[in-house]
């Protein structure tokens, strides 16, 4: 059972995904990130501004981005989200993890690790 804290960290990331990511939508950063954002993706700069830039690069290159989010796990501060990420409609995608740590209500740092989903496995477990 989540802590009436990490249940709206949990809500505040459902919105990141369907806001932000999904969308594409470098506006949408304000009301969710905070200006001193740390990223620790080396795809993106540091800070909020950071993440618009990349925001703006992926809209041009992967306007059809999905997140299909498959599980979210809270702990105190920090969220977890196991994600089905497809670049583009037709392709496998990656299989995702994304680490979000909180304070004041706002996401305040960010860690990932993505690992593509293969075209053929040795079992049928699948990736999520």
């Amino acid at each position: 059972m989540h802590t009436e804290q990490e249940a709206a960290n949990v809500a505040l990331v459902r919105r990141v995904y369907t806001e932000i990511l999904d969308a594409t939508d470098p506006d949408a950063v304000d009301a969710l990130i905070a200006p001193g954002y740390i990223q620790h993706n080396p795809n993106a700069a540091t800070g909020a501004e950071g993440l618009k830039a990349m925001l703006r690069r992926a809209r041009e290159k992967y306007p059809e981005v999905r997140h299909d989010v498959k599980r979210i796990l809270a702990d105190g501060d920090l969220v977890a989200v196991h994600v089905h990420v497809r670049f583009q409609p037709d392709s496998p995608g990656f299989a995702t993890v994304d680490i979000f740590r909180f304070s004041e209500g706002q996401i305040v740092e960010h860690w990932d690790v993505m690992q593509p989903v293969p075209t053929e496995a040795q079992h049928d477990n699948g990736m999520f």
